[in-house]
């Protein structure tokens, strides 16, 4: 079977290297580092792994046939409504920077579809489930979010305060999940909790952003941190912040 993999950077490289191994053909469409149409790499693909960018979703989803299977790994998608017109969509998010994933390290992912588990069956990676589409994708773009605060705060995996800080972002994360449809409890799966701890810590670009930004409050990222992406479309109201999402706040006055 083959799957077309839309983003040929480290992450989608890395799962694709999964894919390989399980024996899957593979093809790659990146507009910014191949020259391959996005109808060439189409062409007899069965599924479709989106791992672009956020902010060119969007526009890449227009493009797409609607009656092949999706997996979406793009972290950063606040709503699962960009995918309404698609009759078949599997979330994949969690803990694991691509790195890791290559040398095969152990790497816990959250799946919406038990047939995730079988299409990246391989002995490093482990999963937990959820039929909660909404929470895992909000959960992918929030915990980025929260780690540009960490970072802001200086809140390093030994620092006093962090462990109260993860504690109190997770429940605020469900609260947020609910308050928009979703399942509160997603926040502690490996697409939440787990991927938030990972998010906060110096290989994270929105960790290394905050940590910047309390050193000179008008810095702005040159390369793309999807926590501040989020975050502007968190401003512009494309989810409901309830009142209690304290932190959330906070980062929002900051920023």
């Amino acid at each position: 079977m083959k799957i077309a993999i839309l983003g040929a950077g480290v992450y989608g490289r890395a799962l694709g290297g999964v894919l390989i191994e399980k024996g899957y053909l593979v093809d790659y469409y990146d507009p910014y580092l191949l020259k391959k149409s996005l109808s060439e790499v189409l062409d007899g693909a069965e599924m479709i792994l989106l791992v672009a960018p956020s902010n060119a979703i969007e526009k890449l989803l227009l493009e797409l046939p609607k009656n092949l299977s999706l997996i979406v790994a793009t972290k950063g998608i606040l709503d699962d409504k960009v995918f309404c017109e698609f009759s078949d969509v599997m979330v994949l998010s969690g803990p694991g920077f691509a790195k890791e994933i290559e040398k095969h390290e152990l790497t816990f992912l959250t799946v919406t579809d038990g047939r995730l588990r079988e299409i990246f069956d391989v002995p490093y990676l482990q999963f937990d489930e959820t039929t909660d589409r909404r929470g895992v994708l909000m959960c992918g773009a929030l915990k980025n979010v929260y780690a540009i605060l960490a970072g802001y705060l200086g809140l390093l995996p030994d620092a006093p305060g962090r462990i109260e800080f993860v504690d109190g972002v997770v429940h605020e994360m469900g609260s947020i999940l609910a308050a928009n449809g979703a399942v509160a409890e997603t926040a502690e799966l490996f697409c939440g909790r787990s991927d938030l701890i990972l998010s906060c810590s110096k290989q994270s670009r929105n960790f290394e952003f905050g940590m910047r930004l309390r050193q000179n409050k008008s810095y702005l990222p040159e390369k793309t941190v999807e926590g501040y992406s989020a975050l502007k479309r968190i401003r512009r109201g494309e989810i409901v912040v309830p009142d209690s999402a304290k932190y959330l706040k906070e980062l929002m006055e900051i920023l």
